[in-house]
């Protein structure tokens, strides 16, 4: 895998990696998400990926997925995550027990990001269930 950026002005970056696809980077947060909240999104997407499909395979009726993260960092540089809490919100009839086996699958085995981040910051979860 490899990534790239480019410096455009100030502390704005344009970046992409193997895939092609093109993406804001700005340490400021004005005109693009900063390279930390991109790791959260990352790790939202990367769970949110890995939820998705075992729901899939398993025929849950879900109509819909939302992933959030709430993070803490260390006072002093480098401001690492310590803390993080990821909330699922899944909608429509699914089965506790197949969100919940959704949901540690994915931090125990399948996301990558999650691997990761755990060397450094404790991560909780907690489901939300919207029936629609």
């Amino acid at each position: 895998m490899h990534a790239n950026t480019i410096w455009k002005e100030k502390h704005v970056f344009t970046g992409d990696a193997d895939s092609s696809h093109s993406i804001i980077v700005d340490g400021d947060k004005a005109n693009g998400n900063s390279p930390v909240e991109l790791v959260l999104i990352g790790l939202c997407a990367c769970t949110g990926y890995d939820v998705v499909s075992i729901l899939q395979k398993k025929r849950e009726p879900f109509t819909s997925l939302e992933v959030r993260a709430e993070a803490e960092g260390a006072k002093d540089p480098p401001s690492i995550f310590t803390r993080i809490q990821l909330t699922y919100r899944i909608g429509g009839k699914v089965s506790r027990k197949a969100a919940e086996d959704a949901v540690r699958l994915s931090k125990e085995k399948y996301c990558s990001v999650s691997a990761m981040l755990e060397k450094t910051a404790r991560i909780t979860t907690e489901i939300e269930y919207i029936n629609s």
